[in-house]
């Protein structure tokens, strides 16, 4: 039996950068608390409060003497300003690639063009991109929804996308929006390490026997990496840490793959290898 991981799997390069900035705080001597869950991943999470890290929902939270830290997510301009009114001392570690997106939305939309933001409406990336937009916004989920959606009379539509939105499903909607002439302006925001992340997955779980996928839970990009797995190969499983592996695998198994979401530390991947 082979084990082989996804040439792609694992931290990205914004989630990475955010990490590093909380535990970089702590080497300084400071006191560090962050605007939400630094990452989907309990393990790191989990250590960084036992360092004395806080999460806290809202700016106000944020304990005295405490330097806020926002996640590589982003946050909508009102929290920003928001912030800054409260005076705290804060860090933001938001991924450069959803900064772009920011820049892009609240440019189009102060142009009067209606933007179009394809994710989870639901997705904190998302409600910053929202807050970034200075007219009409729709976030549309589906392509049901994009088949559905009709705007208005002369206006201009600016498209963008969760940073990690599956590829193909933006390319159907952008499709769809361009047989209905709506494709004024699309811009592909999906991250380039997420598109090679869910490119290296497929490749790797059309292969496979058993396909392994390791992410939090409530991490979109990897519950995304599942969904594109389980297509390949129906032996799919989706696992936060070592504690949930429990495969009893066939002798006939070949190949047995692993890939990771954007969260997932690589000691982590290492260890379910092994």
């Amino acid at each position: 039996m082979r084990v082989e991981v996804a040439k792609t799997a694992g931290f990205c390069f914004g989630v990475d950068r955010a990490v590093s900035t909380v535990y970089k705080l702590l080497e300084e001597g400071k006191q560090a608390a962050t605007l939400g869950p630094i990452i989907h991943n309990p393990q790191v999470t989990g250590d960084l409060a036992a360092r004395g890290v806080v999460t806290v929902s809202r700016p106000q939270e944020t304990p005295a003497g405490y330097t806020l830290v926002i996640r590589s997510h982003g946050v909508a301009q009102a929290v920003e300003e928001e912030i800054q009114a409260l005076g705290l001392p804060y860090v933001d570690a938001t991924c450069p690639f959803v900064k772009k997106i920011h820049r892009i939305v609240e440019q189009k939309s102060t142009e009067g063009y209606h933007v179009i933001v394809v994710g989870d409406p639901k997705h904190p990336e998302v409600e910053g991109i929202v807050g970034w937009c200075q007219g009409p916004v729709t976030v549309l989920e589906t392509p049901e929804q994009a088949e559905n959606f009709v705007k208005t009379e002369g206006e201009k539509l600016c498209i963008v996308s969760q940073t990690t939105y599956n590829y193909n499903k933006f390319q159907y909607i952008v499709e769809i929006f361009e047989k209905k002439g709506y494709n004024d302006s699309v811009v592909n925001t999906i991250c380039n390490a997420t598109e090679e992340r869910q490119r290296s997955a497929k490749a790797i779980a059309a292969e496979a026997d058993v396909m392994i996928v390791i992410g939090g839970k409530h991490s979109s990009n990897s519950r995304k990496l599942y969904e594109i797995c389980q297509r390949e190969c129906v032996h799919t499983y989706f696992i936060q840490t070592l504690d949930d592996l429990h495969l009893d695998l066939p002798k006939a198994v070949r190949l047995v793959g692993i890939t990771a979401g954007a969260s997932t530390p690589n000691k982590l991947i290492e260890e379910v290898q092994n």
